[in-house]
């Protein structure tokens, strides 16, 4: 994960080198994700939050995506790139995507630490994808059942 880490970090300082960024974490699951990631880059930027979704208290997908905090700052100056955990059916990120491009930001891209390309609903894809993995429902570094294993330093299959 480190390693992937930093990679992505450099590529994402070389592309906005002297731009105005912001990176924006899709919480709660990719905190863990975004922090290490704003480490491994060398160049400034803007961090906002925004929480969405679409799993509650489950390990499927309820199909409903609910914005629970949107972001504060107006993005139509900056490019921003969304920092997410995981797609999966990519219901959430469709939702948050529409919502973001509606405020014209310089531009839109999504970076993802993991990818599950099985489990698509809607069509999404990431711009910069750490790890594909199969349909499994996973935690750790971040990612939860029913808000639990988030403090995981490392990512692992869950069976309930």
């Amino acid at each position: 994960i480190k390693r992937e880490v930093k990679k992505c970090g450099e590529m994402l300082s070389r592309e906005y080198e002297g731009k105005p960024l912001v990176l924006v974490s899709i919480l709660k699951g990719a905190f863990v994700f975004l922090s290490d990631l704003s480490k491994e880059m060398s160049i400034p930027c803007e961090i906002g939050f925004m929480v969405a979704k679409s799993y509650f208290e489950s390990t499927d997908s309820s199909g409903n995506v609910e914005i629970q905090y949107d972001l504060s700052q107006d993005i139509s100056k900056y490019h921003v790139v969304i920092v997410e955990d995981i797609i999966d059916t990519g219901r959430t990120l469709a939702s948050v995507m529409e919502i973001l491009r509606s405020r014209n930001p310089l531009s839109l891209k999504l970076v993802t630490l993991l990818d599950k390309p099985e489990r698509r609903i809607v069509d999404i894809n990431a711009d910069y994808t750490l790890f594909t993995i199969p349909d499994y429902f996973v935690i750790g570094y971040g990612l939860d059942y029913g808000e639990y294993y988030r403090n995981l330093p490392y990512i692992a299959e869950y069976n309930s």
